[in-house]
């Protein structure tokens, strides 16, 4: 197992499809990113979701998920279900963040979610964030669209168990969902530790990488 630091970390930016997206594919990774950096810059977009419970679901979570950070969060009212129809407001608002800041690290869905909106949304990423490090994170439901992903981010059992405490917590309008529970949340978490020689981690897949092993 070959570990690789990404440098300094001072900017982040995290984007979804839908509230709850980048809590629940990145969420251990934001607390040990945030916990290990007070003050770090997050930027998150959403896609849908502004203007109803969803939107303030979100703004609870990520405060929660980012401690100490100065969290800026965007969310949208494009339709769920429906990006595809809605690419060109997608890539506006893509565009739009890209402009407003210069990431250390990108996280976002991956391009092989099954889900058309993560899935799209993902492949919109590469086209304003193109000299960026981008950990597409994965999202367990009921496609089994699961694959064999590139890279880890180990989480101390206080971490993963405070990740689906957090997730129980500030999104009440999923929990009537059957994958939306404790077990699912550890389970993926104790098997991708499993895969990093770890007790939890979470799993993200790498488009590509530029490594620079000279300096």
């Amino acid at each position: 197992m070959i570990k690789l630091g990404a440098g300094r970390l001072d900017r982040i930016v995290a984007v979804g499809a839908h509230c709850d997206d980048i809590a629940i594919g990145a969420g251990g990774t934001l607390l040990t990113l945030c916990l290990a950096r007070p003050g770090i810059h997050v930027d998150a977009l959403v896609l849908s979701g502004g203007g109803t419970e969803r939107e303030q679901e979100e703004w609870a979570a990520l405060a929660a998920f980012c401690p100490g950070a100065d969290l800026r969060l965007t969310v949208l009212k494009l339709p769920d279900g429906r990006m595809p129809a809605h690419w060109e407001e997608a890539k506006s608002a893509v565009e739009e963040l890209r402009a407003r800041t210069e990431p250390d690290l990108v996280l976002a869905p991956r391009t092989e979610d099954a889900h058309q909106d993560h899935s799209g949304l993902a492949r919109l990423l590469p086209t304003a964030f193109r000299d960026h490090l981008v950990l597409g994170y994965e999202i367990v439901k009921w496609d089994g669209d699961l694959g064999r992903p590139t890279a880890y981010q180990p989480l101390s059992p206080e971490v993963a168990e405070e990740k689906v405490r957090l997730l129980q917590e500030h999104y009440p309008s999923q929990r009537h969902r059957p994958w939306y529970d404790r077990e699912a949340f550890l389970g993926l978490a104790r098997i991708r530790g499993i895969e990093c020689h770890a007790r939890y981690a979470e799993a993200f897949s790498v488009t590509k990488l530029t490594l620079d092993l000279g300096e």
